[in-house]
């Protein structure tokens, strides 16, 4: 009986601790290492989250952009942090993308990090520079195989979503179209601007920000829906390519290790920062959808999107060394 009392007592004890540490937290700011360049979609994404936390937790929140590998660097400086949350990732599809594309990653995408919550979902785009003789899906295809190998399509670097939707166009289409990676999203676009390439799977805020003064142009969304911030560019399966489909997520990570309590409590503030009128419209604003989730919700869509980018990459045989 003695030995039952002292088992709960400890049992409570270890709760109440917990709760505390949850309470206490955080006890200094937070950097949250996002995996992409700044004026990005991840970017824009973690600098929304990074305000709505400081507000409600009361400790600066600060994001520290760490570009490069696709996303593999932001991974690997988080996963090596302290596991006291101070430290955070926030990144996007990258995360389930890179270890079915590389031969070799930094991070176990299963052991190394706990799921948070969900952030965002949004369509991407392609566009084109405003001299390619092409304005829609079905003449981008034609011009490229009437012209094989000459027409180019940038990607924000190896690795990244913008990478994978040009080579899942590719292989779709059947195309002989050439891959040019960039370091981030922002010097991509900065080139199809310039005419330098030809088309670039982008992210929907910078790319809709450049479609509205003319500077590029919108070619298709790649989700199977419209999206309600670019309404006149349709899809690519209403343009005539079936199977296409690249659902853009954001979401937030902790490294492994991190106390539960802390990241259940990150995880309620990060759901009531997108259920806020003043959360929710930030995102909107930025053609992103405001999608939270469970934590349990979260670490099953990262497991349904390593299984389903294994199988895209598989079929469009792409591969990074």
């Amino acid at each position: 009986m003695i030995a039952i009392v002292k088992l709960a007592l400890a049992v409570l004890t270890g709760f109440w601790v917990a709760v505390c540490q949850a309470q206490g937290y955080p006890v200094k700011p937070v950097r949250i290492v996002a995996a992409f360049p700044a004026g990005t979609g991840v970017d824009i994404a973690a600098r929304i989250i990074a305000l709505k936390l400081t507000e409600s937790l009361g400790q600066q929140f600060v994001v520290d952009n760490r570009p490069g590998a696709g996303g593999n660097i932001a991974a690997e400086i988080a996963a090596k942090a302290p596991p006291d949350g101070h430290t955070l990732l926030f990144t996007n599809n990258a995360y389930t993308i890179n270890p079915n594309l590389y031969r070799s990653v930094p991070y176990d995408p299963r052991r190394d990090f706990e799921p948070i919550s969900l952030a965002g979902t949004s369509a991407m785009i392609m566009v084109a520079r405003t001299s390619l003789q092409a304005d829609s899906v079905n003449e981008v295809i034609a011009l490229a195989k009437a012209r094989p190998g000459s027409i180019n399509i940038a990607s924000a670097g190896n690795g990244s979503p913008s990478h994978l939707g040009g080579a899942l166009f590719k292989h779709l289409a059947n195309i002989d179209i050439v891959h040019v990676p960039y370091k981030g999203a922002p010097a991509a676009l900065t080139d199809l601007i310039a005419g330098q390439v030809d088309l670039y799977v982008s992210g929907l805020p910078p790319a809709l920000a450049m479609i509205k003064v003319g500077k590029v142009k919108g070619i298709a969304v790649t989700t199977r829906q419209r999206s309600p911030a670019a309404p006149s560019v349709p899809t690519f399966a209403e343009s005539g390519l079936s199977g296409y489909d690249v659902t853009l997520w954001y979401g937030l990570f902790a490294p492994a290790g991190v106390d539960a309590a802390i990241t259940r409590r990150l995880n309620h503030e990060v759901v009531s920062a997108l259920k806020g009128a003043d959360g929710r419209q930030r995102f909107i604003a930025q053609g992103v959808d405001p999608t939270s989730s469970s934590q349990a919700e979260f670490a099953s869509l990262i497991e349904s999107e390593l299984e389903r980018w294994a199988k895209l990459v598989k079929a469009a045989g792409v591969k990074v060394e």
